[in-house]
C-alpha cells in the first residue's frame, strides 16, 4: 500500500530521529573501542570499511561510477566531507579544546545547515516559527551538555576547528542534495564510505600510522562494537537519513540532530552510570520545545 505524502513525512521524521538516537549512542561503542585500544582514526576506518563490504555483499554488481566526472566530483566532495574530514577537524578540534566546548559548537550545525540552505535554495528556507525554534532547540541541547558542569574556556583554534566540523556537515548535507534525485540513496551511500575511506589514507601516512592489531577483532567486546558501528552506525543510519534528507528536506532533518545530546546523555546514564542533573533535564524539555517549533512550516519565511 502507497503511503500518502503525510504519512512519507511522518516515517522519514520517526527514521530520522532513530537515526539520531544510534549516533548518539556511537560514543558510547567509540568509548568501549577506545578502552581497548583502537586510535579513533582506526575505528574510522574500520566502521566505514565494514559498512562499504556489507553494501558491497549485498549488490556486488551494483552501478561503480557516477554519470559524469562533476558529479564523481559531487560524490569525492561527500566522502571527505561526511567522512575523513569531519572526523580529522571534529577529532584535532577535541585535543586542542575542552568536549563541552568542541560538543556545543559542532552541534550549531542545524543552524549552521539551515545558513548554508538559505544561500541555495529558496524552498529550504526556515520560516520564522522554524528560526526561532531552532534556536530555542539550540539553547536547550547547550543545557544538556553542561548537565550541571559549566565548564568554559576559550581555545581560539580548537573552537575555530569545532566549527570547521560543524560547517563540514552542513556542507555534505547541501551537497547531498545536488545528487539525490538523480542517482539511487544506496549508491550514494556506498559513494561516502569508498571515498571517506579512500581520503583518510594520508592521515595514515602522514599523522598515524594504522597500528592496532585485526587479530583482536576475535574479542568479543571489539568485533560486536565494531560491527555495530559499521553496520548499524554506518551502513543502515547513512542509507536512511540520506532518505530522511530526499523526504523531508535538509534543514528540518538536520533539525533533528539536537536531540543526538539527549539520546547519549540517556544511554550514557543507563550503560556507564553518568548522573542527569536538573539543568539537563530542563534543557531537554527546552530542547523538545523548540524541536515542535522548529519542525512546524506552516509560514514561509520573507526574504
Amino acid at each position: 500500500m502507497k503511503l500518502t505524502q503525510q504519512a512519507q513525512y511522518r516515517l522519514a521524521i520517526a527514521i530520522a530521529i532513530f537515526v539520531v538516537a544510534v549516533w548518539g549512542e556511537t560514543f558510547i561503542s567509540s568509548k568501549i573501542l577506545l578502552d581497548n585500544g583502537m586510535a579513533p582514526a582506526e575505528i574510522f576506518f574500520l566502521r566505514f570499511l565494514l559498512a562499504y563490504i556489507f553494501m558491497w555483499m549485498f549488490r556486488p554488481k551494483a552501478k561503480v561510477w557516477a554519470n559524469s566526472l562533476k558529479d564523481e566530483l559531487w560524490m569525492m566532495l561527500l566522502g571527505i566531507t561526511g567522512g575523513s574530514l569531519y572526523f580529522m577537524v571534529e577529532n584535532t578540534a577535541l585535543s586542542l579544546s575542552t568536549a563541552s566546548n568542541v560538543a556545543i559548537i559542532v552541534c550549531s550545525v542545524p543552524l549552521v545547515t539551515a545558513a548554508l540552505a538559505a544561500c541555495f535554495y529558496k524552498d529550504e528556507r526556515m520560516n520564522k516559527t522554524q528560526i526561532i525554534g531552532s534556536v530555542i532547540a539550540f539553547l536547550g541541547m547547550v543545557l544538556v551538555v553542561f548537565n550541571g558542569e559549566v565548564i568554559l574556556k576559550l581555545n581560539p583554534v580548537g573552537d575555530l576547528l569545532a566549527f570547521g566540523a560543524s560547517l563540514t556537515w552542513g556542507i555534505y548535507s547541501i551537497v547531498t542534495r545536488q545528487v539525490i534525485n538523480t542517482y539511487k540513496i544506496t549508491f550514494i551511500t556506498r559513494k561516502v564510505f569508498a571515498y571517506g575511506l579512500i581520503t583518510i589514507i594520508p592521515y595514515f601516512i602522514f599523522v598515524q600510522p594504522f597500528e592496532f592489531d585485526l587479530k583482536r577483532l576475535t574479542s568479543p567486546v571489539i568485533l560486536v562494537n565494531t560491527i555495530y558501528l559499521g553496520m548499524v552506525a554506518s551502513m543502515l543510519c547513512f542509507i536512511v537519513w540520506n532518505w530522511a534528507l530526499k523526504k523531508i528536506g535538509t534543514v528540518t532533518t538536520t533539525n533533528l540532530l539536537y536531540c543526538q545530546t539527549f539520546f547519549t546523555m540517556l544511554i550514557a546514564n543507563i550503560f556507564l552510570g553518568e548522573r542527569i542533573t536538573w539543568m539537563a533535564v530542563a534543557g531537554t524539555i527546552i530542547l523538545t520545545l523548540g524541536m515542535i517549533l522548529a519542525l512546524n512550516k506552516n509560514r514561509s519565511l520573507d526574504c
